[in-house]
């Protein structure tokens, strides 16, 4: 993975090496296609987003690397708990309740040993892997994209021309930049601060592994809580700009401050040692305004992001990277890398995507409570569930919308 001359040709090239890239190309390769990926970091390196939902079960079986879970030291997660302002923790979400079965099991993973890990998988299994190589610029021949000129770590730069191209550079992706696709949701402009922590609270038993939602005071932010393996917690404050970044106050200030103000976040951190500076990300709710162009796919954060508190971040990247190698399979074989072509598969995950942001709109509304809308609407009981764990493609399951609407505003889809 460390050789510095790039091949001048490549029938796809991946640019990014994060789950969504490491899964389109190494299924591409297993189909028996030629693929070239392209990373501008070396790994392992740091990545937030560290909890699994359901869902993610079915590509990671495809990419043959569930038995590399099983044998991890990553804590095992059977359920997500949602505790109050107050302090009074919900009953726990079991997802084998209503999914029985190993695929009701999920896992919380250290971004860096599980991105590293998908990244070797892919190279097993034929991807050409470039570490310390960065894109610069797509390059286009009208509206078909043509390749990429990358810059290598000694400074020479390199084109590479491509049949198609895979934009899977998260936040960052070129060509969304170069088009002018990405779109901001106007209605979550949130931010986060986090950090990770030796010898915090956990729980025991069945519940060591559950991600913790913790509500901050009114209700006017929210804590993730994410037990990790060697001991450690991911520990994070989501809330308003305008709120959280106030007074001049550090990163590290910033997260003490909130931390002090919520109870039930700051008994389970009495004795714990926070292990790096606090980091911040924000305004990171967005989508392209389309997924696919001639010679050319988005996937994963590259062509959106959600919100994360549904965990849903590694399950659409692993998701969309799926469908897009299939499509992309396909129109290599038969000769069509056209937008329309390559991107057939995007409404469907999108419909998906709109579904969650759904649920995020209802989790933000003051007042709201999915215990109380349960309570009157008991028939929407399962497919609550089925959106919490991820099977948010399956008939009939965004049903529960409609009545949601009398409980919360849920705005249509601002990209277009």
């Amino acid at each position: 993975m460390n050789r510095s001359d790039l091949p001048q040709e490549s029938s796809v090239v991946v640019l990014g090496g994060g789950p969504a890239g490491a899964t389109v190309s190494a299924l591409l390769a297993q189909a028996g296609h030629q693929v070239l990926l392209l990373e501008r970091e070396r790994f392992p390196r740091f990545h937030i987003g560290e909890s699994l939902i359901p869902e993610t079960y079915w590509t990671l079986q495809k990419l043959g690397v569930l038995e590399k879970l099983r044998s991890s030291s990553s804590p095992v997660k059977v359920s997500v708990q949602f505790i109050s302002e107050s302090g009074r923790a919900s009953r726990p979400f079991y997802f084998f309740e209503r999914k029985p079965g190993e695929s009701a099991y999920t896992w919380q993973v250290e971004r860096s040993w599980f991105d590293q890990m998908l990244l070797e998988n892919a190279a097993e299994k034929g991807v050409d892997v470039r570490l310390g190589v960065t894109a610069k610029e797509i390059l286009f021949e009208g509206e078909r994209a043509l390749g990429v000129r990358a810059s290598t770590e000694n400074g020479r730069e390199e084109t590479v021309r491509s049949r198609v191209l895979v934009d899977a550079t998260g936040l960052s992706s070129l060509v969304s930049q170069q088009l002018g696709l990405r779109k901001r949701d106007p209605y979550l402009g949130k931010a986060a601060v986090f950090s990770h922590y030796e010898n915090a609270l956990r729980d025991s038993g069945i519940d060591e592994g559950a991600t913790l939602v913790i509500h901050t005071a009114g209700n006017r932010g929210w804590f993730w809580y994410i037990p990790l393996s060697e001991n450690r917690v991911s520990v994070g404050v989501v809330g308003s700009p305008e709120e959280l970044f106030t007074d001049g106050d550090s990163k590290d200030d910033i997260l003490a401050r909130e931390i002090d103000r919520c109870p039930a976040v700051a008994s389970r951190l009495e004795k714990a040692r926070q292990v790096f500076p606090a980091r911040v990300v924000s305004d990171y709710t967005y989508r392209a305004t389309r997924c696919s162009g001639d010679g050319w796919v988005l996937v994963g954060d590259a062509y959106g992001f959600i919100d994360p508190i549904y965990s849903t971040g590694v399950f659409l990247a692993l998701k969309s990277g799926e469908m897009a190698a299939e499509t992309i399979s396909e129109s290599l074989r038969r000769g069509d890398c056209s937008g329309k072509a390559l991107g057939c598969w995007g409404p469907k995950l999108t419909d998906g995507m709109n579904a969650l942001r759904q649920l995020v709109y209802a989790f933000y509304t003051p007042g709201f409570s999915f215990a109380r809308f349960v309570q009157e609407h008991p028939e929407h009981r399962d497919r609550l569930t089925d959106l919490l764990i991820g099977d948010v493609f399956k008939e009939g399951v965004t049903d529960i919308f409609e009545d949601l609407k009398a409980f919360c505003n849920l705005p249509a889809d601002s990209v277009h």
